[in-house]
């Protein structure tokens, strides 16, 4: 697949189909490769990849710091995912595109729309993550990193992702560049030099700020109201994605549509067709 570098990390991803463009924030939290789409839990039941191509050009693409795109240590936020997403459309000279988020992705594309709303035709959010159990079970996946370096050191922290071959949502130990540090000699070379105390200190702020909320991170309420762009609001119904994250979706977003569909009703039967329908009619607006 290709590679684009956008701000020196490098974006694995893959364009799929043909027609309008279609920018894909995966599922799966921080383990958000383009290969969710098809794999995790309500997305492989649903097969979206299967009919959203026939109409739309979807890109799809590995988060950073997931799958096999790179990253950097720094504090991430919202808006450095949102950089990746416009990044990649720039690589591939797109003007405007229709922007998509399952699970934790819906969080940047919630917060493309207040960055780039010139760009962003429309939004997509499904199953977008939220509520209290959700805030609490990341803060509780950073507390588990942290208990590690600060019990293990930095260097242990290198070498966990490489024996296990797991992610930071699946081994929280491993901690956010997991997935890189499996992939990329140089940047665990680098990793196991920087200074442990200023590691712990991003790491903590990265996961205090990133979920700082008991609904949907992502973007302000008051910059989501301003928002002049047409949103599809799909809820889930778990401890991960709360159905109340979905509804402070709707309330805040002027244009949403909220389909009130039980999760037992998102069927491949009826999936794909209304998210269809919804992009056509965003296309003609």
């Amino acid at each position: 697949m290709p590679t684009a570098v956008i701000d020196g990390i490098a974006t694995r991803y893959e364009v799929v189909g043909s027609g309008p463009p279609l920018l894909m924030y995966a599922p799966a939290g921080f383990d958000a490769s383009l290969e969710k789409w098809t794999t995790q839990g309500v997305y492989a039941r649903i097969r979206l990849l299967d009919y959203l191509p026939k109409h739309y050009s979807c890109i799809v693409f590995d988060r950073r710091e997931c799958g096999q795109s790179g990253g950097r240590v720094e504090r991430i936020t919202w808006a450095d995912y949102v950089a990746q997403g416009k990044g990649l459309l720039d690589h591939l000279k797109i003007g405007r595109a229709h922007i998509m988020g399952g699970c934790m992705g819906c969080c940047p594309v919630a917060a493309f729309g207040v960055i780039y709303p010139e760009i962003a035709i429309s939004m997509v959010l499904f199953w977008p993550v939220g509520g209290a159990r959700y805030r609490l079970t990341c803060h509780q996946r950073f507390a588990q990193h942290l208990a590690f370096v600060q019990q293990n050191g930095i260097e242990q922290v290198a070498a966990l992702p490489a024996s296990t071959g797991k992610s930071f949502g699946e081994d929280p130990r491993g901690g956010p560049w997991a997935s890189v540090l499996q992939h990329d000699h140089g940047f665990a070379e680098d990793f196991v030099r920087q200074n442990a105390e200023k590691y712990r200190l991003t790491v903590a702020a990265m996961g205090r700020t990133l979920f700082d909320r008991d609904t949907s991170p992502g973007a302000e309420p008051e910059d989501l109201m301003r928002l002049d762009i047409p949103a599809l609001i799909v809820p889930g119904h778990d401890a991960s994605h709360a159905t109340s994250a979905a509804r402070y979706l709707e309330e805040c977003i002027p244009q949403s549509e909220y389909w009130d569909a039980a999760v037992a009703e998102q069927t491949e039967e009826t999936t794909p067709g209304r998210v269809l329908e919804f992009l056509t009619k965003a296309d003609r607006k």
